[in-house]
């Protein structure tokens, strides 16, 4: 692991005191779609909203992030709500998820392309990918500069076509752009089986 990284994530979630953010659209815009009982991870978690939000819908819910800080502030919030989250300090790309581990994943605000093999492989079978993150193509200067860490048009079907598509949803620069899910695409794909 990078300790400058860490370090940056770290500092960025101490200043984000009393913060906790918002899960993601495509997770509470679908929440039907979510199993009645399983083993789900929010992967690089940040805060953990969506890690909240599963645990609220009965799932045992893991959440990783690669800032102890950020673990430390979500298990101290799902103690306060009364959630049950295991917690971790990891780093995903060193560490990726084990085969067929879990039946949710969700990840937002985070591309790495190199860890989507290991995200699909970590699905058990008919398991849910739950994605949301920053397109290449967008209206505002939200999300980050480097436009390595953006999708390009259409990429998150591509990176997910040897998987069923259930959700997809990218508006790019169509008609009104004050409206709509702006400079984000977002995607929920199951795993055959």
């Amino acid at each position: 692991m990078d300790e400058d990284i860490r370090q940056k994530w770290d500092q960025k979630y101490l200043e984000a005191e009393g913060q906790h953010g918002t899960a993601v659209e495509v997770l509470l815009e679908n929440l039907h779609l979510l199993p009645p009982h399983g083993k789900a991870l929010e992967l690089a978690c940040g805060l953990g909203a969506n890690a909240l939000v599963l645990s609220a819908n009965g799932l045992e819910t893991h959440a990783w992030d690669l800032s102890p800080v950020a673990i430390d502030r979500l298990k101290t919030l799902a103690d306060h709500q009364g959630l049950c989250i295991y917690g971790g300090a990891r780093d995903v790309l060193q560490h990726p998820p084990e085969p067929n581990s879990f039946d949710v994943i969700v990840i937002s605000y985070f591309l790495d392309r190199g860890l989507i093999p290991h995200i699909k492989s970590a699905l058990r079978p008919g398991g849910l990918l739950f994605y949301q993150t920053f397109t290449r193509t967008h209206v505002s200067d939200a999300g980050p500069k480097n436009e390595d860490f953006r999708l390009a048009d259409n990429e998150l079907l591509v990176l997910c076509s040897d998987m069923r598509i259930v959700v997809y949803r990218e508006e790019g620069r169509i008609g009104d752009l004050q409206c709509g899910l702006r400079d984000e695409a977002c995607l929920i794909a199951q795993k055959s089986g």
